[in-house]
């Protein structure tokens, strides 16, 4: 979970998914996506991702880790293709999504678990609502913040192994952060990201063109997943400070 390699594989999955949901809006379109559209939109995705590693990779250049980066986005790690799936899973689900009934039990089940484990839904439900979004958003919401709990928990019996990992890799290649930077830092993102997504602050503070655009398809497809990710990236830094990890 070193700071380097968590900035590349954040900006790699922005910048995947933002193409993806690019490429979707652009096949739902009345003349589905062209040839011309797919190679515009894959320019961007290449552009936007290599500007974003070059500073990445700066940072891990900087302090001897640039090898080292490399080779973790080779090889990813059981969390990563956990998280890779579910991601994908929310994708198709929010792509593809058929419309069921308002009142089918299933979406009335979900939607009633995830209000009540999830304050921020109710904001969610009044800035889509003002927006003119139809009810399909939240359910892709819902759907992506199920997903996200049982990514957790399916994380939690695997904390120590990866803090073990944690601490056997900065025994051959210290961090630039200290142990307990790196735990304070992220930390320090996975509590911000759940004042703003899970408690819903955010929600009222954006406008509706960034809900209807691409922007806003990962906030609700994809945010609940990567509080998920912050949240055991904090736990697993900080339970590698120990000297049982």
């Amino acid at each position: 979970m070193g700071i380097s390699r968590l900035l590349a594989k954040a900006w790699l999955i922005f910048c995947l998914f933002a193409g993806l949901y690019a490429l979707a809006g652009a096949a739902a379109g009345v003349s589905g996506a062209s040839p011309d559209a797919l190679a515009r939109i894959l320019a961007i995705v290449v552009l936007f991702l290599a500007t974003g590693l070059l500073f990445v990779a700066g940072y891990a250049a900087a302090t001897n880790r640039a090898g080292n980066l490399v080779a973790k986005l080779r090889l990813p790690g059981f969390h990563d293709l956990v998280f890779l799936v579910f991601a994908l899973i929310s994708f198709l689900v929010q792509s593809l999504y058929l419309p069921v009934p308002p009142g089918s039990d299933p979406l009335g089940v979900l939607a009633a678990a995830i209000g009540f484990a999830v304050p921020g839904q109710d904001a969610l439900a009044i800035a889509l609502g003002s927006c003119g979004l139809g009810g399909d958003a939240l359910v892709a919401s819902d759907f992506a913040w199920l997903l996200a709990f049982i990514y957790i928990g399916s994380s939690l019996s695997r904390l120590r192994l990866a803090a073990g990992i944690i601490r056997l890799e900065r025994k051959r290649r210290p961090d630039p952060l200290t142990p307990a930077g790196s735990a304070l830092l992220t930390g320090f993102v996975a509590v911000a990201l759940i004042q703003l997504l899970y408690v819903g602050s955010l929600y009222g503070l954006l406008p509706c063109r960034l809900w209807q655009g691409i922007g806003g398809n990962i906030l609700i497809g994809q945010a609940p997943l990567v509080l998920a990710y912050a949240i055991v990236a904090a736990l697993t830094n900080l339970i590698a400070m120990g000297a049982d990890a």
